[in-house]
């Protein structure tokens, strides 16, 4: 028998050994459809369980009355989410005192009409807003393996325009104040606010020195609260906002991470913003305290919508979030 033949098929030993293997690794491979299948199944799910969050920030001078702001981020709106349409509504049952949007509400070019009727009540509150990546241009197809990976830097601005003219003109209309590199006050009740927002960071279209400058200087002379606003969170705007004496800061594209693993969390912020603090109240810097000169109250919004190319949210489900401002504790002097 020449040297080679055991490793014939023929062999009865080793094809029974091969046909054992070739099912185990059927097998393996059907569970792992099965696995990606059910997973995928289950992202579609979530992405469709609108979630109202609603968290105290301890920012108003002593005595003050709460404020609710409702934080609205990342609608990457469809005309054809009705089920998000109806859920929007829903939330001018809420009679917030004050809407704040940071971006990124739209994904198709016929959806301001559509967005203007799911905000319905909400445009009669006051409101400020910010724009994000795809209020400008319209979403592209890509790998959605890509989200999860850190930002490369790389930003498609090929793809169509989106109406965000008219989305403006609309928000302009209902009073809205529009934060786009520029710094606005408003009175809310019996409380006076001082806004600045950015153009998005994601874009690299912020004019930092446009806001730049103390919160409580010009504008802000007698303001009971500074809210900086920007889409995306990241670094270098959350830092000039609490060097400037912000007391909170709103922002949303991180989509809290979109997909999520128990105990582990966010993998990806889609920004320079690390993973921990992808969506939910924090401070910043992150290792700050209440009262630390040049800090603040970071709030980043999960936001409602999801990647275009990824429909998906896993251990993650879309929010929108009721804030309320309270009083601040007192600080404790030193000596």
């Amino acid at each position: 028998m020449p040297p080679t033949d055991f490793l014939r098929p023929s062999s009865p030993h080793v094809g029974a050994g091969g046909r054992r293997a070739g099912r185990v690794l059927a097998r393996t491979a059907l569970a792992g459809v099965a696995a990606g299948a059910a997973a995928t199944s289950y992202g579609a799910w979530e992405a469709r369980r609108y979630t109202l969050r609603e968290v105290e920030v301890p920012v108003l001078p002593p005595g003050a009355r709460p404020l609710r702001v409702l934080h609205l981020s990342d609608i990457h709106l469809v005309p054809t989410q009705r089920r998000k349409i109806a859920w929007l509504r829903s939330l001018g049952d809420l009679r917030p005192d004050l809407v704040i949007d940071t971006g990124d509400n739209l994904a198709h070019p016929d959806a301001v009409p559509a967005l203007l009727d799911a905000l319905g009540p909400l445009l009669d509150v006051p409101g400020a807003h910010v724009l994000g990546s795809n209020d400008y241009f319209a979403p592209s197809l890509r790998n959605p393996l890509r989200y999860l990976l850190p930002d490369d830097g790389r930003r498609n601005t090929q793809t169509p325009e989106l109406p965000w003219r008219d989305l403006v003109a609309a928000f302009a209309a209902a009073g809205w104040r529009d934060l786009t590199n520029r710094r606005a006050s408003l009175d809310v009740g019996d409380l006076r606010l001082v806004l600045a927002g950015v153009d998005d960071p994601h874009l690299e279209q912020d004019d930092l020195d446009a806001v730049a400058g103390d919160a409580r200087a010009g504008l802000g002379a007698d303001a009971d609260v500074a809210l900086g606003v920007a889409h995306a969170p990241y670094l270098r705007v959350l830092d000039q906002f609490a060097r400037d004496g912000y007391d909170a800061v709103l922002a949303g594209h991180t989509h809290g991470g979109q997909v999520c693993l128990p105990g582990i969390g966010a993998l990806t912020t889609n920004c320079d913003l690390e993973p921990a603090r992808a969506r939910g109240l924090h401070r910043h810097p992150a290792d700050s305290a209440p009262g630390d000169p040049g800090s603040t109250w970071m709030h980043v919004s999960a936001g409602l919508g999801t990647a275009p190319s990824m429909r998906i949210r896993t251990f993650c489900r879309p929010e929108a979030t009721l804030l309320t401002l309270v009083p601040a504790p007192a600080v404790p002097t030193v000596g």
